[in-house]
């Protein structure tokens, strides 16, 4: 199982840089609708066989965000 909550880290992430998600989109060069979709539907973010394996083997999986220095 994938434990983090993708859409409230993105969203929670989009407020602290004050942009909304559609300029993110533009700004990685995607549209606002392929980020929306991902962000709803995590498994499209991690390989959801990972995620198959992972639990298989007995385990979680848990993403760490860690900020850039500079950023």
């Amino acid at each position: 199982m994938l434990k983090n909550n993708i859409e409230l880290d993105v969203k929670t992430r989009c407020i602290e840089k004050k942009i909304v998600q559609a300029q993110l989109a533009e700004d990685i060069g995607t549209s606002g609708t392929y980020v929306s979709r991902l962000i709803k539907h995590p498994e499209k973010i991690v390989n959801k066989t990972f995620i198959a394996i992972m639990e298989q083997l007995g385990y979680d999986v848990e993403l760490t965000y860690v900020k850039r220095n500079g950023d």
